[in-house]
């Protein structure tokens, strides 16, 4: 291999270190923008498990003819309620019984006061009310 031939078959120390010096770069500026928002992926994670249990309490009313009561409660979607439950699905309608992202149950409440069922969450301070990243998460709302 002649000496020009063996200098073009890798990358120099400084090539290197302008690609290093660009994805530091990016990350700094990138990184921040995606990192600075864990309280809204929260909201929107809530809100995706309020539409997934929605659709799984629609499966449940429409296998057994209502939604299962509060006493039931969303248990009944993941395991065969003792009274009920005629036509429960074997497999279930929610593998598990998921909380919100800030480890709270989700609230239910059959018959609702709209509606066939209520279903919400308190948001991040898990109390009723509150505004912006604390205000009540609704299924109705979505």
């Amino acid at each position: 291999m002649s000496a020009i031939a063996r200098r073009q078959a890798g990358f120099t120390l400084i090539e290197i270190m302008v690609v290093v010096v660009i994805i530091g770069i990016l990350a700094a500026l990138v990184v921040p923008k995606v990192m600075g928002r864990p309280d809204q992926a929260k909201v929107t994670v809530a809100r995706g498990d309020l539409k997934a249990i929605g659709s799984a309490l629609e499966m449940y009313r429409l296998d057994n003819r209502s939604y299962p009561d509060t006493q039931q409660g969303l248990e009944a979607l993941v395991q065969r309620p003792p009274t009920g439950a005629d036509n429960w699905n074997p497999e279930g309608y929610l593998a598990r019984m998921p909380v919100d992202p800030w480890g709270n149950p989700y609230l239910y409440l059959a018959p609702g006061s709209k509606g066939g069922y209520d279903l919400w969450s308190h948001g991040a301070d898990g109390r009723e009310g509150g505004q912006g990243l604390d205000a009540d998460l609704d299924s109705r709302d979505l």
